[in-house]
């Protein structure tokens, strides 16, 4: 592994810019570190490479002109394979689509980043269609945690986080629709962004469940984080300012406080002691998790429902199954769980009278094994794939933005906490992360040897 491995984006990228560092040199080590550590371990599928090395070579011609290629001037990064990609199939994780259509062009989040002088190097594994908390593939395999590769990384966007955790890019584009992203952030133990609902661009992007579907992003920087996002925003204006005088933390109690571990919540009393003022308690939290489960099923299923019809046989079993009872759903059900997303949304703003950051923990330990994808849920062995979500699905449901970070503690594998603020006050969680990062309660993700 070379320094290039470990450096942020802003770092690679002023290197490039001041012409200390030629982008194709950049390029060629990233896609030589994917190949190094295979499929399974980098998290790529599909590696981009002519594309990728054009692509570096035009920005090393606007170097040597005497121009900017801009701030992330030949930066690798890869997204999850539900972004268009132009020329390619976007499989999101499936055989169904392999056959085709080819995208036409990129979506609109690749096309900002490579505005911006970023390098697109490949397309990250995924769970079928998104649907799923571990990145188990029937198709195109396990990707495994960078931290242990006998563990899960984390799903639905596992090979996104797993390539930035690896050290194979620094940022990655990746999806969330119920912890999709924040899942696999917390167990690869680096930084993870589920903005508010509608905050980024999804043109381009094969949608599961398109009341829900966001794009976020992953990094091990946070500063390279908040660029990414700045650069997809386009500039619009922020739609919440920051509180004035000192953060308040509050601790999320009930549902958030069932189910975790030991080793999670002797990681966590630090922080609750050093930084929580106040517990609060998000009242039908567990219902608001059925909801999103229930809104899942329905229209993930009903997106599908002409394939399924089709050839079922051709899906993951673990997808196909979930899918198939998605269709039996009576249509009261989805409109009930609709209905009561927008009471909890306008409800929980009232979470953020007392507390302008609500904290809790990502996911309940730590990444669970391959050979035994179960977690335990109120006193029983339960899967992985549909439970490693259960703190990340009602904020989902509520549209609220979130961020997930490793907390800072002894042991080898990573833990991750999610920091929680109200719609449209990213800038406040990006504070709040400043904040802990410097007390050192939350650790700085360092690459996996």
């Amino acid at each position: 592994m070379t320094a290039l491995h470990r450096d942020t984006a802003a770092a690679l990228a002023a290197q490039v810019r001041a012409g200390a560092l030629s982008a194709r040199a950049v390029c060629e080590s990233a896609l030589a570190h994917i190949e190094r550590l295979g499929r399974d371990r980098s998290g790529f599928t599909h590696v981009l490479r002519s594309r990728a090395l054009l692509r570096a070579e035009a920005i090393d011609k606007i170097v040597a002109a005497g121009l900017d290629p801009g701030p992330l001037a030949g930066v690798p990064f890869g997204v999850a394979d539900m972004f268009d990609v132009s020329g390619q199939v976007t499989t999101a994780g499936s055989l169904i689509r392999a056959s085709g259509p080819f995208a036409h062009g990129d979506a609109k989040a690749v096309q900002l980043l490579e505005a911006a002088g970023a390098v697109l190097v490949g397309t990250q594994n995924m769970d079928e269609f998104g649907y799923g908390f571990v990145t188990v593939n029937a198709h195109y395999g396990t990707t495994r945690n960078p931290h242990d590769p006998d563990r899960l990384a984390g799903g639905a966007a596992g090979g996104s986080a797993a390539a930035v955790a690896a050290g194979c890019v620094p940022v990655s584009l990746a999806f969330d629709t119920n912890g999709s992203l924040r899942v696999p952030a917390a167990l690869c133990g680096v930084i993870g962004l589920k903005p508010t609902y509608g905050d980024l661009p999804r043109e381009g992007c094969l949608p599961f469940v398109h009341s829900l579907d966001v794009v976020g992003a992953l990094a091990r920087d946070l500063g390279d984080l908040v660029l990414v996002r700045a650069i997809l925003r386009q500039g619009a204006p922020e739609r919440a300012e920051l509180p004035r005088g000192e953060l308040r933390f509050g601790r999320m109690l009930g549902w958030f406080d069932r189910n975790i571990t030991d080793a999670m919540r002797a990681a966590l009393a630090p922080l609750w002691r050093e930084q929580v003022r106040v517990g609060r308690e998000l009242q039908y939290a567990e219902l608001a998790r059925a909801a999103a489960s229930v809104i899942i099923a329905a229209e993930g299923a009903n997106f599908h429902r002409a394939r399924l019809e089709q050839d079922a046989m051709a899906f993951d079993p673990a997808t196909r199954d979930r899918l198939l009872a998605g269709l039996l759903l009576p249509a009261d059900d989805y409109l009930r769980a609709q209905r009561f997303r927008q009471w909890i949304a306008a409800r929980s703003r009232a979470q953020f009278e007392l507390s302008d950051v609500l904290v809790s923990p990502a996911v309940p330990g730590v990444a669970p094994t391959v050979v035994d994808p179960t977690m335990m849920f109120d006193g029983a062995p339960v899967r992985a794939r549909s439970h490693l979500g259960i703190y990340t699905q009602p904020i989902s449901l509520m549209g609220l933005p979130a961020l997930v970070l490793p907390l800072a503690h002894d042991g080898l594998l990573p833990l991750g906490i999610q920091l929680i603020a109200a719609p449209g006050a990213e800038t406040t969680l990006f504070a709040a992360a400043r904040h802990l990062i410097a007390e050192g309660l939350v650790a700085v993700p360092a690459v996996t040897d």
